[in-house]
């Protein structure tokens, strides 16, 4: 039997992807091991948001030639699609897989053996007429919650962003074959959804419908009993969104809003779409309905021209939000984008130095916002049983995905579980069970 190990970089989206492609050489009979070990087939399906993961991608390229001289590697993804060139001249690959082509991997396998190692090069159009790609899961990798990619692409165009050059324009998979395989994840265990995408608030823009309607046509797929987001577009979460999304109690009060910047001149040579003021106004229509939502966000730091009154803008307006957890990103230069062209390169030094200040402002914030749950009743999904302080316990998610744990109890894998919190023990919030429910 022919081994197969595979490695992901980036997002969910790509997270989504590599387990298609695993469960694919699964059904050709491959074995799936490590990718620490020796396999026959190597796949790195690789990132390019930032310089420090194109270097990623090349560094985990290398180790698969290293570990098999012999093996076929393949190399997938955004660092392929953007670098073709870099990647055939700096890294030893066989077969080069770019985005809206992972599809074709068993078939480029099969005539990389048949044409005895004559290299193989799929590369996406961008410019062209391009259908969502058919990739689809059978089950994810965790019990009880799995990925649902349901959108492709970017039309945005950020001034510091690569992805719309890696990922093409919008495309929307059929609301059909969402459920079909929403259903089928859910035949199989899975009590959690989290419908991802690359600009996922653009669902339906190119096939006439919306991304709620999508969520309401899920909320009614059996079995599934929790609906999670990907990052959201904050202008989507209009009053109206964020009321119609509080009537479906499926739906976890768990978003992610993209920010990076809480400054309206910075925000404006971003090319984001919307100002800080209409930022806060999608967070306070979460809020009115929504009893206490996890809002996170992504932050970066250093962008051209960025100057000190403008990154103190930015820290005042994150403290103001009080969010759940905020992710700190400092600028990364990519080549092709137009801010890789504006006056005013911050030095990396000012960069870092930011980064650390904002890193130390987000501190406890996590902690701060499970406060609230003492002494109240939670719903819990529990997810594994682990050790903690040398206790056998069951940890999982509350649906604003703050961490819980319970003790006692036995085959409490991928249950529904109520109780009340009575503190918080290692990051998590410690829940005393008085409701369990069975596997639905």
């Amino acid at each position: 039997m022919k081994k197969a190990a595979l490695h992901n970089l980036g997002c969910k989206v790509n997270a989504y992807e590599t387990e298609a492609m695993q469960q694919m050489l699964e059904e050709k009979g491959y074995e799936i091991v490590p990718f620490s070990e020796k396999a026959d087939v190597y796949v790195i399906n690789t990132c390019s948001v930032t310089n420090v993961a194109d270097k990623k991608s090349r560094q985990m390229i290398h180790r698969a030639r290293r570990q098999n001289p012999n093996g076929i590697v393949v190399a997938a993804g955004c660092y392929v699609q953007t670098k073709k060139e870099q990647v055939l001249a700096d890294c030893d690959i066989d077969i080069l897989l770019g985005n809206n082509k992972k599809h074709d991997l068993i078939y480029l396998l099969e005539e990389f053996e048949k044409q005895r190692g004559e290299k193989k090069a799929e590369i996406m159009d961008i410019g062209g007429p391009t259908q969502y790609e058919p990739l689809s899961i059978r089950r994810g990798q965790e019990h009880t919650r799995a990925f649902l990619k349901v959108q492709d692409g970017c039309n945005q165009f950020c001034s510091y962003c690569i992805i719309p050059y890696a990922r093409g324009r919008i495309r929307s998979r059929g609301m059909e074959d969402v459920l079909k395989e929403a259903r089928r994840l859910a035949a199989n265990g899975h009590k959690e959804l989290v419908l991802t995408g690359i600009h996922l608030s653009s669902y339906g823009v190119d096939t006439g419908t919306d991304l709620f309607h999508l969520i309401r046509a899920v909320h009614e797929v059996e079995g599934i009993r929790r609906i999670r987001l990907g990052s959201l577009e904050p202008k989507i979460v209009t009053r109206a969104f964020a009321q119609k999304l509080s009537a479906m109690p499926k739906v976890c009060p768990h978003f992610h809003l993209s920010l990076q910047s809480g400054c309206d001149t910075v925000l404006k040579r971003m090319n984001r779409k919307y100002t800080a003021g209409e930022y806060r106004e999608s967070c306070e229509y979460l809020r009115e309905f929504f009893a206490h939502p996890a809002i996170t966000t992504d932050v970066i730091v250093g962008f051209p021209g960025e100057t000190e009154e403008e990154f103190k803008t930015t820290r005042n307006f994150l403290r103001e939000i009080g969010f759940f957890e905020v992710h700190v990103f400092p600028y990364s230069k990519r080549q092709g984008t137009k801010a890789a062209e504006m006056q005013g390169q911050i030095p990396e030094e000012v960069k870092t130095a930011r980064s650390k200040i904002l890193l130390e402002d987000k501190k406890g914030l996590g902690e701060n916002f499970a406060s609230w749950y003492q002494g109240r009743s939670v719903e819990v999904l529990l997810e594994e049983e682990t050790l903690l302080e040398g206790k056998r316990c069951y940890m999982g998610h509350t649906p604003e995905y703050v961490k819980a744990i319970c003790f006692g109890g036995e085959n409490l894998q991928n249950k529904m579980v109520k109780g009340y919190v009575k503190g918080q023990l290692c990051g998590h919030i410690l829940v005393t069970i008085h409701g369990l429910e069975g596997r639905s």
